[in-house]
């Protein structure tokens, strides 16, 4: 059960009743005329369209913005129409749809397809412009009175609105309107357009437009300056008379007639073939009393005509080559009159070429639709890498004949055309280093081969030269990537290779960090560079030029104290860096925690915790109250006690601790105990 007809049909007797219907025609295609966006009604702003009866179909699911369920089987075209209309003067967008039972639902939703499928009002939500969808019986449309909204589907019994506000339509812009009967009487209604600002008229007049014959001239292709109405063009083309008489027309067939409204061309067929000479086509009232209609219902005049010239049969010249572009392999050989495909040898024997250096055809064929092709492509054996000039020569095939064009007429042997062709390109390039401490310097050569004269170089994706030979400079060393595209005009070709730039130089290494009285500092270099020389200066009156360099002790002080330790290196081609490393030298590393603080804020033994632990390894630490309650642990003894348990501050007085670790130089596990008191003041 669907949610709209949920929405729609509040009783269950009615939608017992509706799902039967529904269930008889639920995925039914629309296959009449109007009952689907590419077979739209064409609108005229002063017409009134009356639909006697509406067949039920409707597969396709709609977008309905704002709406829940649009997008799916909640919201479908349900036996639908549409009508297409141009606007021709912006402003407002009025109309009516009255059923013609009132206790009909009728619903619909207006589109902009500007440059657009028609279909893809099915898939592209933002082509909807305004509709209403409001259960509702009886008159919709858009009037003064309407909502500035969709009305999504409702229950009937709430009366919803069922007029939207008057949309503003653009001046040139295409648009369908959507009319979907839910209610499956199948009984019909009237569309009427007014009450906006809008013009959804087109004023041009109708008229002919052009009009030429086939090869034997017993038939005429008629163009019109707009669409006019197919219903108004009689099957027998009593609309239309030549002068000279020297034939008649004895039919007629609109283009596209059976699958739309409306034309803008149809095709003559005459009483026997017209001799060569100039003629006038004249419209006059058919059998049906008029001449041709538009959709407005004006009409061409009568005694309207357009000339006609019958030029005696010609052969068919080759007309052009397409552009060659680089190393082709195949020729496009294009023709002013479609060649019959029949009359190309497929082994290419029409045709020879003849220049610079042998060329072989390998065969030759059409892009024939109806049995003739307006081009020719003759395929080469290998693609034509080299420059040169050729001349491309018709010659009789196999069948004795040439090419054939659509008239019967044959294009005369020996007729040429002359086609060159261009060297392909190499973009390979080369390239000279030239290292420096600062930045080096590359220099990039191309040889500029087969004519190339256009150049275009990118550097790391950043940089970009038109010269033939750039020089570019590297502040940064390492892999630098360089792409070329070269061109002669006509074949162009890439090259790209990384370029490593191999004099990086940077100094580094690893220490120490923090040093106890009387423990060995130790050093490892970590430079990066072709490095010949390492200069060690470690602050303590000792120096080393060796790599890896020896240990180092430093004095004790009452204080702890820091350290500069440096390394300069040099490269092969005499550049230095330099690092340095500050070494923190401390007092004692003897483990001790304090038997009192005062976490008070002040600065001063603000924390409890295991002083100078720099030499214990899978330590542990707890601080327990005269409870036992365990208030305080940690495994990383720089994390320290402030004093606070469960969010709060712990109450004064003593505390017991426990801390194990493992001493680091002895490799020994130590337990201690002792107790601090917490003072606050």
């Amino acid at each position: 059960m669907y949610f709209y007809a949920q929405m729609k049909h509040f009783s269950l007797i009615v939608l017992i009743s509706w799902l039967s219907v529904q269930q008889s025609a639920n995925g039914q295609a629309c296959t009449t005329l109007g009952q689907n966006p590419s077979t739209a009604f064409p609108v005229c702003g002063t017409s009134t369209f009356v639909q006697n009866t509406v067949p039920i179909c409707g597969v396709n699911n709609l977008v309905v913005p704002g709406c829940t369920g649009s997008g799916t089987a909640n919201y479908q075209d349900k036996n639908p129409f549409w009508y297409r209309f141009t606007c021709y003067r912006t402003g407002t967008l009025g109309f009516v749809i009255t059923p013609n039972d009132l206790g009909d639902d009728y619903d619909w939703q207006l589109y902009d397809i500007t440059g657009r499928n028609p279909n893809d009002v099915y898939t592209v939500p933002s082509l909807v412009v305004t509709g209403n969808w409001a259960g509702t019986y009886g008159a919709t449309g858009a009037s003064a009175s309407g909502v500035n909204f969709i009305q999504c589907a409702s229950d009937p019994a709430a009366n919803e609105n069922s007029f939207a506000q008057m949309p503003t339509i653009i001046e040139g812009r295409q648009y369908l309107l959507l009319v979907s009967h839910f209610t499956n009487s199948q009984s019909g209604y009237t569309l009427s357009f007014g009450g906006g600002t809008a013009s959804i008229t087109d004023p041009t007049d109708p008229k002919l437009g052009t009009a030429t014959a086939n090869c034997e001239g017993n038939s005429i292709h008629v163009t019109l300056n707009k669409k006019m109405k197919c219903r108004s063009l009689t099957g027998t083309g009593t609309e239309f008379s030549l002068s000279p008489g020297l034939a008649t027309v004895i039919s007629a067939t609109g283009t596209g007639c059976n699958s739309s409204f409306d034309l803008d061309a149809l095709t003559l067929t005459l009483s026997n073939p017209l001799p060569p000479g100039n003629y006038q086509l004249i419209i006059r009232n058919g059998s049906d009393g008029n001449t041709l209609q538009d959709n407005c219902d004006r009409t061409i005049p009568q005694g309207d005509a357009i000339p006609l010239t019958i030029l005696p049969i010609q052969p068919t010249p080759m007309d052009s080559l397409t552009k060659i572009g680089c190393a082709p392999q195949t020729l496009e050989l294009v023709f002013s009159r479609p060649i019959r495909c029949n009359s190309i040898d497929p082994s290419g024997r029409d045709f020879s070429i003849t220049g610079t250096y042998p060329v072989t055809i390998s065969g030759a064929r059409g892009e024939c639709v109806n049995g003739v092709s307006s081009k020719i492509f003759i395929d080469l054996a290998t693609p034509l890498y080299r420059a040169g000039n050729f001349q491309l020569r018709l010659l009789r095939g196999p069948d004795g004949s040439t090419i054939i064009d659509e008239c019967g007429q044959e294009t005369p042997a020996g007729a040429s055309l002359p086609f060159s062709t261009k060297d392909t390109v190499n973009a390979d390039f080369g390239y000279t280093i030239s290292l420096g401490c600062q930045r080096d310097t590359v220099q990039y050569i191309h040889n500029g081969a087969n004519g190339v004269n256009s150049w275009l170089w990118t550097f790391d994706f950043i940089r970009t030269s038109n010269q033939q030979n750039p020089q570019i400079f590297y502040g940064v060393f390492g892999d630098h990537l360089t792409e070329l595209i070269v061109s002669n005009g006509v074949c162009s070709d890439t090259s790209s290779q990384m370029i490593f730039l191999p004099n990086t130089l940077k100094a580094g290494f690893e220490a120490t960090q923090l040093v106890c009285p009387n423990d060995l500092a130790r050093f490892r270099d970590t430079s990066i560079g072709n490095i010949v020389n390492w200069s060690w200066d470690f602050g303590n009156g000792q120096f080393s030029n060796q790599q890896q360099p020896p240990a180092q002790v430093y004095g004790s002080s009452p204080n702890n104290y820091q350290v500069p330790v440096t390394l300069t290196v040099t490269n092969d081609i005499g550049c230095t860096s330099s690092a340095t490393v500050m070494i923190n030298v401390l007092n004692n590393c003897y483990i001790a925690v304090p038997s009192a603080f005062t976490p008070n804020g002040d600065g001063l033994n603000d924390f409890l915790y295991p002083l100078n632990a720099y030499k214990a390894r899978d330590l542990s630490f707890s601080v327990f109250n005269r409870l036992g309650e365990r208030v305080f642990y940690t495994n990383d003894w720089t994390r320290k006690w402030d004093g606070r348990h469960k969010g709060r501050d712990a109450d004064m007085g003593t505390y017991v601790w426990i801390l194990t670790y493992t001493n680091t130089d002895t490799n020994k596990r130590i337990e201690q105990k002792g107790s601090t008191v917490l003072i606050r003041q």
